[in-house]
Protein backbone atom coordinates (compact mmCIF):
# COMPACT_ATOMS: atom_id res chain seq x y z
CA UNK A 1 0.00 0.00 0.00
CA UNK A 2 1.25 3.49 -0.89
CA UNK A 3 2.35 5.78 1.94
CA UNK A 4 -0.14 8.30 0.51
CA UNK A 5 -3.13 5.93 0.84
CA UNK A 6 -5.58 6.75 3.66
CA UNK A 7 -5.37 4.33 6.59
CA UNK A 8 -8.60 3.69 8.53
CA UNK A 9 -6.62 3.01 11.72
CA UNK A 10 -5.19 6.53 11.42
CA UNK A 11 -8.60 8.09 10.99
CA UNK A 12 -8.19 8.42 7.24
CA UNK A 13 -4.74 9.99 7.44
CA UNK A 14 -2.12 8.50 5.19
CA UNK A 15 1.11 7.22 6.70
CA UNK A 16 2.94 10.16 5.15
CA UNK A 17 0.48 12.66 6.66
CA UNK A 18 0.65 11.06 10.10
CA UNK A 19 4.44 11.00 10.11
CA UNK A 20 4.64 14.57 8.84
CA UNK A 21 2.07 16.16 11.14
CA UNK A 22 1.83 14.03 14.31
CA UNK A 23 4.64 11.51 14.86
CA UNK A 24 6.77 12.76 17.78
CA UNK A 25 5.04 16.13 17.55
CA UNK A 26 1.51 16.08 18.97
CA UNK A 27 -1.22 13.67 20.09
CA UNK A 28 -4.11 12.55 17.96
CA UNK A 29 -7.32 10.77 19.00
CA UNK A 30 -8.67 8.31 16.44
CA UNK A 31 -12.24 7.20 17.01
CA UNK A 32 -13.02 3.75 15.64
CA UNK A 33 -9.43 3.07 14.60
CA UNK A 34 -10.25 -0.65 14.84
CA UNK A 35 -14.00 -1.07 14.21
CA UNK A 36 -15.64 -3.99 16.04
CA UNK A 37 -12.34 -4.61 17.81
CA UNK A 38 -12.02 -7.92 19.63
CA UNK A 39 -9.46 -7.85 22.42
CA UNK A 40 -6.92 -10.69 22.02
CA UNK A 41 -7.52 -11.87 25.59
CA UNK A 42 -9.98 -11.31 28.44
CA UNK A 43 -9.29 -10.10 32.01
CA UNK A 44 -9.03 -13.63 33.43
CA UNK A 45 -6.52 -14.64 30.75
CA UNK A 46 -4.45 -11.54 31.46
CA UNK A 47 -4.46 -12.34 35.18
CA UNK A 48 -3.41 -15.90 34.38
CA UNK A 49 -0.51 -14.58 32.31
CA UNK A 50 0.55 -12.38 35.25
CA UNK A 51 0.83 -15.52 37.40
CA UNK A 52 3.36 -17.19 35.11
CA UNK A 53 7.06 -17.28 35.94
CA UNK A 54 9.13 -15.02 33.73
CA UNK A 55 6.27 -12.74 32.68
CA UNK A 56 6.84 -9.10 33.64
CA UNK A 57 3.75 -7.92 35.52
CA UNK A 58 2.98 -5.13 37.99
CA UNK A 59 0.08 -4.39 40.28
CA UNK A 60 -0.62 -0.74 41.08
CA UNK A 61 -2.95 -0.01 43.99
CA UNK A 62 -4.26 3.50 44.55
CA UNK A 63 -6.37 3.20 47.71
CA UNK A 64 -4.51 5.32 50.23
CA UNK A 65 -0.79 5.63 49.38
CA UNK A 66 0.26 4.44 45.96
CA UNK A 67 1.67 0.92 46.10
CA UNK A 68 3.42 -1.14 43.43
CA UNK A 69 4.10 -4.88 43.57
CA UNK A 70 5.73 -7.12 40.98
CA UNK A 71 4.72 -10.55 39.70
CA UNK A 72 4.44 -13.40 39.33
CA UNK A 73 1.20 -13.24 41.27
CA UNK A 74 -1.20 -15.92 42.47
CA UNK A 75 -4.94 -16.33 42.95
CA UNK A 76 -4.72 -15.08 46.54
CA UNK A 77 -3.28 -11.79 45.28
CA UNK A 78 -6.32 -11.09 43.15
CA UNK A 79 -8.78 -12.43 45.74
CA UNK A 80 -7.72 -9.80 48.29
CA UNK A 81 -8.07 -6.84 45.94
CA UNK A 82 -10.91 -4.34 46.42
CA UNK A 83 -13.61 -3.69 43.83
CA UNK A 84 -11.97 -0.54 42.50
CA UNK A 85 -8.84 1.65 42.31
CA UNK A 86 -6.18 -0.82 41.16
CA UNK A 87 -4.47 -1.73 37.89
CA UNK A 88 -2.74 -4.85 36.58
CA UNK A 89 -0.11 -4.26 33.89
CA UNK A 90 1.42 -7.10 31.87
CA UNK A 91 4.36 -6.35 29.60
CA UNK A 92 5.16 -7.91 26.20
CA UNK A 93 1.84 -9.73 25.80
CA UNK A 94 2.66 -10.08 22.10
CA UNK A 95 5.44 -12.50 23.11
CA UNK A 96 2.91 -14.93 24.57
CA UNK A 97 -0.36 -14.38 22.69
CA UNK A 98 -0.15 -14.76 18.88
CA UNK A 99 -3.36 -12.76 18.40
CA UNK A 100 -1.70 -9.84 20.18
CA UNK A 101 1.42 -10.20 18.05
CA UNK A 102 -0.70 -10.02 14.90
CA UNK A 103 -1.78 -6.50 15.91
CA UNK A 104 1.76 -5.26 15.36
CA UNK A 105 1.39 -5.84 11.63
CA UNK A 106 -1.07 -2.93 11.55
CA UNK A 107 1.78 -0.63 12.56
CA UNK A 108 4.20 -1.39 9.74
CA UNK A 109 3.77 2.16 8.40
CA UNK A 110 6.61 2.55 10.93
CA UNK A 111 9.85 0.51 10.91
CA UNK A 112 9.39 -2.91 12.52
CA UNK A 113 12.65 -2.47 14.41
CA UNK A 114 11.19 0.59 16.17
CA UNK A 115 8.41 -1.47 17.77
CA UNK A 116 9.02 -2.54 21.34
CA UNK A 117 6.04 -4.52 22.64
CA UNK A 118 2.37 -4.52 23.53
CA UNK A 119 1.59 -3.97 27.20
CA UNK A 120 -1.97 -4.67 28.33
CA UNK A 121 -3.48 -3.18 31.46
CA UNK A 122 -6.62 -4.23 33.27
CA UNK A 123 -8.47 -2.04 35.75
CA UNK A 124 -11.82 -1.99 37.56
CA UNK A 125 -13.46 1.43 38.11
CA UNK A 126 -11.01 4.07 39.30
CA UNK A 127 -7.96 2.02 38.31
CA UNK A 128 -5.02 4.16 37.22
CA UNK A 129 -1.24 4.46 37.36
CA UNK A 130 -1.44 8.20 37.98
CA UNK A 131 -0.54 11.13 35.75
CA UNK A 132 2.84 10.44 34.17
CA UNK A 133 5.10 10.87 31.16
CA UNK A 134 6.56 8.21 28.86
CA UNK A 135 9.85 8.85 27.07
CA UNK A 136 8.74 6.92 24.00
CA UNK A 137 5.91 7.01 21.48
CA UNK A 138 2.83 5.01 22.37
CA UNK A 139 -0.51 4.10 20.80
CA UNK A 140 -3.19 3.50 23.46
CA UNK A 141 -5.84 1.20 22.01
CA UNK A 142 -8.97 0.60 24.05
CA UNK A 143 -9.67 -3.14 24.12
CA UNK A 144 -12.56 -3.54 26.55
CA UNK A 145 -14.73 -1.17 28.58
CA UNK A 146 -14.08 2.53 28.87
CA UNK A 147 -11.09 4.58 29.94
CA UNK A 148 -10.95 8.31 30.43
CA UNK A 149 -7.78 9.95 29.14
CA UNK A 150 -6.68 13.45 30.09
CA UNK A 151 -3.65 15.14 28.58
CA UNK A 152 -1.51 17.83 30.13
CA UNK A 153 0.90 18.84 27.36
CA UNK A 154 4.67 18.44 27.23
CA UNK A 155 6.53 18.57 30.51
CA UNK A 156 10.26 19.14 31.13
CA UNK A 157 12.61 16.31 32.07
CA UNK A 158 12.97 17.72 35.58
CA UNK A 159 9.22 17.91 36.32
CA UNK A 160 8.72 16.98 40.02
CA UNK A 161 7.47 13.44 40.71
CA UNK A 162 6.03 11.85 43.83
CA UNK A 163 8.87 10.48 45.97
CA UNK A 164 9.15 7.06 47.59
CA UNK A 165 7.25 4.89 45.10
CA UNK A 166 8.24 2.74 42.12
CA UNK A 167 6.24 4.93 39.74
CA UNK A 168 7.06 8.24 38.11
CA UNK A 169 3.81 10.00 39.01
CA UNK A 170 3.82 13.73 38.38
CA UNK A 171 3.37 15.94 41.45
CA UNK A 172 1.40 18.46 39.38
CA UNK A 173 -0.91 17.72 36.48
CA UNK A 174 -3.17 20.19 34.72
CA UNK A 175 -5.54 19.03 31.99
CA UNK A 176 -5.09 20.91 28.73
CA UNK A 177 -8.34 22.49 27.46
CA UNK A 178 -10.26 20.04 25.28
CA UNK A 179 -7.87 17.15 25.92
CA UNK A 180 -10.28 15.07 27.99
CA UNK A 181 -11.87 12.03 26.33
CA UNK A 182 -13.52 8.71 27.12
CA UNK A 183 -12.31 5.95 24.83
CA UNK A 184 -14.50 3.02 23.78
CA UNK A 185 -13.29 -0.33 22.38
CA UNK A 186 -11.52 0.25 19.07
CA UNK A 187 -10.69 3.90 19.82
CA UNK A 188 -7.00 4.76 19.84
CA UNK A 189 -4.93 7.64 21.18
CA UNK A 190 -1.43 8.39 19.94
CA UNK A 191 1.00 10.17 22.29
CA UNK A 192 4.49 11.42 21.42
CA UNK A 193 7.31 11.22 23.97
CA UNK A 194 7.26 13.61 26.90
CA UNK A 195 3.50 14.24 26.87
CA UNK A 196 1.81 14.15 30.29
CA UNK A 197 -1.25 11.92 30.40
CA UNK A 198 -3.60 10.36 32.93
CA UNK A 199 -5.90 7.41 32.27
CA UNK A 200 -8.65 6.22 34.64
CA UNK A 201 -10.96 3.24 34.17
CA UNK A 202 -14.61 4.20 33.81
CA UNK A 203 -16.04 0.68 33.71
CA UNK A 204 -16.06 -2.63 35.59
CA UNK A 205 -13.73 -4.34 33.14
CA UNK A 206 -11.30 -2.04 31.35
CA UNK A 207 -8.52 -3.39 29.13
CA UNK A 208 -6.13 -1.03 27.37
CA UNK A 209 -3.41 -2.09 24.94
CA UNK A 210 -0.28 0.07 24.82
CA UNK A 211 1.81 -0.31 21.68
CA UNK A 212 5.21 1.08 22.65
CA UNK A 213 8.30 1.93 20.63
CA UNK A 214 12.03 1.62 21.22
CA UNK A 215 14.06 4.78 21.64
CA UNK A 216 17.53 4.33 23.15
CA UNK A 217 18.64 7.28 25.25
CA UNK A 218 21.79 9.18 24.33
CA UNK A 219 23.68 7.87 27.36
CA UNK A 220 22.67 4.26 26.59
CA UNK A 221 23.64 4.67 22.92
CA UNK A 222 27.04 6.20 23.61
CA UNK A 223 27.97 3.55 26.17
CA UNK A 224 26.73 0.72 23.96
CA UNK A 225 28.45 1.96 20.79
CA UNK A 226 31.70 2.47 22.71
CA UNK A 227 31.52 -1.12 23.95
CA UNK A 228 30.82 -2.34 20.40
CA UNK A 229 33.83 -0.47 19.04
CA UNK A 230 36.12 -1.39 21.91
CA UNK A 231 37.24 -4.81 20.74
CA UNK A 232 37.52 -3.70 17.10
CA UNK A 233 40.06 -0.89 17.57
CA UNK A 234 43.82 -1.54 17.37
CA UNK A 235 45.82 -0.93 20.55
CA UNK A 236 48.03 1.48 18.61
CA UNK A 237 45.17 3.96 18.21
CA UNK A 238 46.00 6.27 21.13
CA UNK A 239 46.25 9.88 22.16
CA UNK A 240 49.24 11.44 20.35
CA UNK A 241 50.81 14.90 20.37
CA UNK A 242 53.67 14.86 17.89
CA UNK A 243 54.81 18.38 17.03
CA UNK A 244 53.34 19.96 20.13
CA UNK A 245 54.76 23.24 21.40
CA UNK A 246 56.60 23.35 24.75
CA UNK A 247 54.07 23.97 27.55
CA UNK A 248 54.13 27.31 29.33
CA UNK A 249 53.19 25.46 32.52
CA UNK A 250 53.83 21.72 32.77
CA UNK A 251 50.81 21.29 35.01
CA UNK A 252 48.29 22.85 32.60
CA UNK A 253 45.85 20.80 30.52
CA UNK A 254 45.65 23.26 27.67
CA UNK A 255 43.15 23.73 24.83
CA UNK A 256 45.42 22.09 22.27
CA UNK A 257 45.59 18.86 24.31
CA UNK A 258 41.83 18.79 24.78
CA UNK A 259 41.34 19.37 21.05
CA UNK A 260 43.67 16.45 20.17
CA UNK A 261 41.66 14.16 22.46
CA UNK A 262 38.39 15.44 21.03
CA UNK A 263 39.53 14.69 17.46
CA UNK A 264 40.65 11.19 18.42
CA UNK A 265 37.26 10.40 19.95
CA UNK A 266 35.16 11.98 17.20
CA UNK A 267 37.18 10.44 14.36
CA UNK A 268 36.95 7.03 16.02
CA UNK A 269 33.21 7.30 16.51
CA UNK A 270 32.51 8.76 13.07
CA UNK A 271 32.36 5.45 11.23
CA UNK A 272 28.97 5.11 9.47
CA UNK A 273 29.49 1.47 8.49
CA UNK A 274 30.30 0.36 12.03
CA UNK A 275 27.54 2.56 13.43
CA UNK A 276 25.00 0.83 11.17
CA UNK A 277 26.21 -2.60 12.27
CA UNK A 278 25.95 -1.60 15.93
CA UNK A 279 22.55 0.07 15.46
CA UNK A 280 21.04 -2.98 13.76
CA UNK A 281 22.18 -5.21 16.59
CA UNK A 282 20.93 -2.86 19.32
CA UNK A 283 17.51 -2.35 17.78
CA UNK A 284 16.93 -6.08 17.31
CA UNK A 285 18.06 -7.18 20.75
CA UNK A 286 15.22 -9.22 22.31
CA UNK A 287 13.35 -7.59 25.14
CA UNK A 288 13.94 -10.69 27.26
CA UNK A 289 17.09 -12.59 26.34
CA UNK A 290 16.07 -15.69 28.29
CA UNK A 291 12.97 -16.06 26.10
CA UNK A 292 15.07 -17.30 23.22
CA UNK A 293 15.62 -21.04 23.52
CA UNK A 294 18.76 -22.13 21.61
CA UNK A 295 18.99 -25.64 20.23
CA UNK A 296 21.02 -28.04 22.33
CA UNK A 297 22.25 -29.85 19.21
CA UNK A 298 23.40 -27.97 16.07
CA UNK A 299 21.04 -28.23 13.13
CA UNK A 300 22.31 -30.11 10.08
CA UNK A 301 21.62 -27.83 7.07
CA UNK A 302 20.99 -30.85 4.88
CA UNK A 303 18.30 -32.10 7.25
CA UNK A 304 16.78 -28.61 7.37
CA UNK A 305 16.60 -28.57 3.57
CA UNK A 306 14.90 -31.96 3.51
CA UNK A 307 12.37 -30.89 6.12
CA UNK A 308 11.48 -27.72 4.23
CA UNK A 309 11.17 -29.66 0.98
CA UNK A 310 8.75 -32.03 2.75
CA UNK A 311 6.42 -29.06 3.24
CA UNK A 312 7.29 -27.97 6.78
CA UNK A 313 7.55 -24.24 7.56
CA UNK A 314 9.64 -22.19 9.92
CA UNK A 315 8.23 -19.48 12.14
CA UNK A 316 9.83 -16.43 13.69
CA UNK A 317 9.96 -17.11 17.41
CA UNK A 318 7.65 -14.98 19.60
CA UNK A 319 9.55 -11.88 20.64
CA UNK A 320 12.28 -12.29 18.03
CA UNK A 321 13.30 -9.19 16.08
CA UNK A 322 14.66 -8.92 12.54
CA UNK A 323 15.92 -6.06 10.38
CA UNK A 324 18.17 -5.71 7.35
CA UNK A 325 20.77 -3.27 6.05
CA UNK A 326 21.61 -2.99 2.35
CA UNK A 327 25.34 -3.52 1.73
CA UNK A 328 25.19 -3.06 -2.04
CA UNK A 329 25.79 -5.64 -4.77
CA UNK A 330 22.57 -7.45 -3.78
CA UNK A 331 23.99 -8.26 -0.33
CA UNK A 332 22.71 -7.28 3.10
CA UNK A 333 23.31 -7.69 6.78
CA UNK A 334 20.44 -9.53 8.41
CA UNK A 335 20.09 -8.48 12.03
CA UNK A 336 18.34 -11.00 14.25
CA UNK A 337 18.01 -10.76 18.02
CA UNK A 338 21.13 -8.66 18.53
CA UNK A 339 23.36 -10.47 16.06
CA UNK A 340 24.20 -9.87 12.40
CA UNK A 341 24.98 -12.06 9.40
CA UNK A 342 25.70 -11.20 5.77
CA UNK A 343 23.44 -12.83 3.19
CA UNK A 344 21.59 -12.23 -0.07
CA UNK A 345 19.52 -9.05 0.09
CA UNK A 346 16.21 -10.72 -0.97
CA UNK A 347 16.70 -13.40 1.69
CA UNK A 348 17.23 -10.77 4.39
CA UNK A 349 14.14 -8.88 3.23
CA UNK A 350 11.95 -11.98 3.45
CA UNK A 351 13.25 -12.96 6.88
CA UNK A 352 12.63 -9.45 8.24
CA UNK A 353 9.05 -9.38 6.90
CA UNK A 354 5.95 -11.35 7.80
CA UNK A 355 6.20 -13.59 4.71
CA UNK A 356 6.03 -17.38 5.12
CA UNK A 357 9.34 -19.15 5.68
CA UNK A 358 9.18 -22.23 3.49
CA UNK A 359 11.16 -24.15 0.88
CA UNK A 360 11.15 -21.18 -1.51
CA UNK A 361 13.87 -19.61 0.65
CA UNK A 362 16.28 -22.34 -0.46
CA UNK A 363 16.68 -20.70 -3.86
CA UNK A 364 19.05 -18.20 -2.24
CA UNK A 365 22.71 -19.12 -1.84
CA UNK A 366 23.62 -19.81 1.77
CA UNK A 367 19.98 -19.92 2.89
CA UNK A 368 20.19 -23.37 4.47
CA UNK A 369 23.21 -22.46 6.60
CA UNK A 370 21.67 -19.13 7.70
CA UNK A 371 18.32 -20.71 8.56
CA UNK A 372 20.09 -23.43 10.53
CA UNK A 373 22.03 -20.79 12.48
CA UNK A 374 18.83 -18.83 13.23
CA UNK A 375 17.12 -22.03 14.31
CA UNK A 376 20.01 -22.92 16.61
CA UNK A 377 20.00 -19.39 18.10
CA UNK A 378 16.27 -19.65 18.91
CA UNK A 379 15.25 -16.87 16.51
CA UNK A 380 13.31 -19.36 14.38
CA UNK A 381 11.29 -22.42 15.30
CA UNK A 382 9.54 -25.17 13.35
CA UNK A 383 5.85 -24.46 12.89
CA UNK A 384 4.76 -27.94 14.03
CA UNK A 385 6.81 -27.68 17.24
CA UNK A 386 5.33 -24.25 18.00
CA UNK A 387 1.78 -25.56 17.53
CA UNK A 388 2.49 -28.45 19.92
CA UNK A 389 3.48 -25.95 22.63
Amino acid sequence: MSSDSPLPMLGGLSAAEFLRDYWQQKPVLIRGAFPDFQCPLDPDELAGLACEEGVEARLVEAQGPWRVSHGPFDEQTFARLPERDWTLLVQAVDHYVPEAAELLEHFTFLPRWRLDDIMISYAPPGGSVGPHVDQYDVFLLQGLGQRRWQLGGRVPDDAPILPGIDLRILERFEVAPGDDWILEPGDMLYLPPGWAHHGVSESDDCLTLSVGFRAPSADEAIASFADFLGDKLPPSLRYADAGMAPPEDAGELDDAAVERMRRLILETLDDPARLAQWFGRVMTQPKYVDQLVPNEQPTDPAELVATLQDGEELLRSPGSRFAWRDLGNDRATLFADGDGAECALPLAQVLASDAPLDAELLEFDGAAELLAALLDAGSLTWADEFEEE
